[in-house]
């Protein structure tokens, strides 16, 4: 067992594509990386709440290609070091990603060490409560035990799976009596007059080693392709890419079932702390700071005689009158409005959204896309021309490329840009613009302190990013 408890080694698990808090969250860019009635986004609160040098050490973030840049940039703007960012080549559940992370700290110490393992997509109150369950679980684990936090629950939830507490330990907690799945209404209120029911977090403390012998044992497929994974894995600049033939191979298989419910060594300890998974935008409301009149908004809002209802938008000013118990949710191209209720319907609507082919982009990505060196917003699209708003970060620079259908013009509005095209290399301050040709090699840097915005106007037959044909690239994209 661990026989040094000073630190421990926070998994953080950020690959997930959730669109149930849509047309905010997209598969582009989903809720772990949203602010959400914070200061930072959850990811970002997820990490402050590991921050403490003294009692944990440098975080391992599971994520995936699409989101590699996203984890490293909210980390930085925090003034966090990772341990490390690890790549999952396709998305296999919990098991998966908890033991390639397991491996990866195996490889890094020999020594036996107390896993914390995250969502990052969860709303936390990291109170004294939450502390004193932190410090309780971690006791547990230096005994041997597998532990997941078993949250009080405040109502009868319907979309939480539960756990019953067993036998108490001596060290604290309870050893886990049964699992069980998201229960029918009264199954939930039965559950909660009995007592001794916890909703099930999807967070644990695990003694690193008893994790990868578990599931040698419990978990054979897995643990075998994701070990392979391990060893043939690769290091691409800040990130550790796992084998994708390899890690392909493991079964999809969520930790709860694989492992958690078949091992003698699970324990419960109960959790009176403030949690919330945000599955759907009324949870997003009861963890919401709200007005006199029962209201949670968040963005430019003007309410009038309208009570009981969450109203957020990160684009437009939005006003709303005479209305109890709705959702409001207003994004840059697309508004949600329903009942707040039944806000978990959301999903189905979503799915509807994907199976049409003009409206499956709405799913996917929003007009303004982030990249490693800023992002871009879609103002206008036409025929045969595009307009778009670029920002670039000061000391960024995009790849050297080409395109093969296109033509663009930039108009510098804010910064400098310095400029290559072909073999010219020109600084254009506020007002002055440029024009590329189409196929002509260009480059657009930001060599200054400040914020760099363009308008870049493209015209051509075809628009789509795999005409970006990239010669160099500091990101890896080449």
């Amino acid at each position: 067992m661990p026989q040094n408890q000073s630190q421990i080694v926070p998994i953080v698990l950020a690959g997930g594509r959730g669109t149930r808090l849509w047309p905010i969250s997209r598969s582009s860019r989903p809720k772990q990386f949203l602010a959400l009635g914070g200061a930072g986004s959850l990811f970002q609160e997820t990490l402050q709440r590991v921050a403490d040098p003294d009692q944990f050490a440098a975080p391992i973030i599971v994520t995936n290609e699409d989101y590699r840049f996203l984890v490293a940039e909210q980390a930085q703007e925090m003034g966090i070091e990772l341990g490390a960012i690890l790549l999952e080549p396709a998305a296999r559940n919990t098991t998966a990603a908890i033991l390639a992370a397991a491996l990866y700290a195996q490889q890094q110490n020999e020594e036996d060490q107390v896993l914390y393992v995250l969502a990052s997509d969860h709303k936390v109150k990291a109170d004294a409560g939450y502390h004193e369950a932190v410090k309780l679980a971690a006791e547990c684990a230096g005994e041997g035990a597998l532990v997941t936090f078993g949250i009080t629950p405040t109502e009868p939830a319907t979309g939480y799976g539960y756990i019953k507490q067993g036998e108490a330990l001596p060290k604290g907690g309870h050893k886990v009596a049964e699992f069980v799945e998201k229960p029918q209404l009264e199954r939930a209120q039965q559950m909660l007059d009995e007592g001794g029911f916890y909703w099930n977090s999807g967070t644990f403390m695990m003694p690193r080693d008893v994790y990868v012998a578990e599931c040698e044992r419990l978990a054979p497929e897995t643990s075998a392709a994701v070990a392979e994974a391990a060893q043939r894995s690769a290091i691409d600049m800040d990130f550790v890419r796992l084998d994708k033939k390899s890690f392909e191979q493991a079964p999809d298989i969520s930790v709860d079932y694989a492992i958690f419910e078949k091992t003698d060594r699970a324990v419960v300890v109960p959790s009176a702390f403030s949690w919330s998974d945000l599955g759907s935008w009324d949870a997003v409301w009861k963890v919401g700071d709200s007005d006199e009149g029962g209201n949670v908004t968040q963005g430019e809002v003007t309410l009038s005689d309208t009570n009981n209802s969450l109203v957020y938008s990160d684009y437009a000013h939005v006003a709303v009158h005479g209305l109890d118990n709705v959702a409001v949710v207003v994004s840059e191209d697309a508004v949600f409005v329903g009942n707040l209720n039944e806000a978990q319907r959301v999903g189905d609507i979503v799915k509807r959204l994907k199976s049409q082919q003009e409206t499956q982009p709405l799913t996917e990505t929003h007009k303004t896309s982030y990249r490693p060196w800023g992002g871009y917003s879609s103002l206008v699209m036409g025929d045969r021309f595009q307009v778009k708003r670029l920002f670039v970060k000061p000391g960024k620079q995009l790849s050297l490329q080409k395109h093969h259908h296109r033509s663009e013009h930039w108009v510098v509005v804010t910064g400098t840009a310095e400029v290559t095209v072909g073999d010219k290399v020109q600084l254009l301050g506020e007002n002055q613009s440029v024009y590329i040709p189409q196929g002509e090699v260009h480059r657009l840097a930001n060599p200054g302190k400040i914020l760099l915005e363009l308008i870049e106007v493209q015209t051509g037959a075809y628009f789509g990013e795999d005409d970006i044909i990239r010669l160099e690239d500091e990101f890896g994209r080449a």
